[in-house]
């Protein structure tokens, strides 16, 4: 059988995970973002209309990225039939039980991508459609709670919770990112003592979850 030329070599058009897949395997590689779609996309037997038929540049294909993380989650979380039946406490706690492992089976990517630059703000850019994301998770949530209370004075409000769980997926964030403890058991804690604490706020008994929540905290520094 005569031996295939490189010219002769049938290349496989990429899609858009293909691509996700690349560009993380690019900067774990090279510990750097690529420098332009030209060079990427040569580097990896692709033009650049194989990218921008998915990407319109690199900081669209970073937001995909969280995107897919999302989207992992969720499909993970779905496919188990028990998750219908949980309150809305336990599919909060689900959903960041889900999405932190999937975070940690990335963890060098995403400790890399969000500490690449010296400006906070400019690393949380990248997280904008994953914002938009978890807090319509979050009044899918409360209006589902919402449903079963016939008196508004009793209903919770959407945009108040959904902002707090996000505010509060950015503190888990960080804690996830510092955690050094095995498995991340502690990061586990903490998304339990943090859900627990969002909850009893809005059900107005928060003093003990806040104390507890707090005297962990404390430790966790003070280890």
């Amino acid at each position: 059988m005569a031996k295939k030329t490189a010219n002769s070599k049938v290349k496989k058009k990429p899609d858009a995970d293909t691509l996700i897949a690349v560009y993380m395997d690019y900067v774990l590689e090279h510990e750097k973002t690529p420098r332009s779609v030209y060079k990427f996309a040569k580097d990896n037997d692709m033009t650049e209309q194989d990218f921008y038929k998915f990407y319109g540049s690199f900081e669209g294909l970073r937001k995909a990225i969280w995107d897919r993380f999302f989207e992992n989650a969720m499909e993970v979380m779905q496919k188990s039939k028990e998750y219908a039946t949980f309150s809305n406490r336990e599919k909060l706690l689900t959903f960041f039980y889900t999405f932190f492992e999937v975070l940690t089976a990335n963890r060098s990517y995403v400790l890399y991508t969000l500490s690449e630059h010296e400006m906070p703000l400019k690393n949380l850019d990248q997280l904008k459609n994953l914002r938009k994301r978890i807090r319509s998770y979050a009044k899918t949530l409360i209006q589902d709670g919402n449903s079963d209370k016939t008196l508004k004075l009793f209903q919770q409000n959407e945009m108040i919770f959904s902002e707090g769980v996000w505010v509060q997926f950015l503190f888990l964030l960080k804690f996830w990112m510092d955690d050094n403890s095995a498995a991340f058991e502690s990061t586990d804690v903490a998304i339990e003592k943090s859900v627990n604490t969002v909850f009893d706020l809005f059900d107005n008994t928060p003093l003990e979850r806040v104390v507890d929540l707090g005297k962990f905290l404390w430790k966790e520094r003070m280890a």
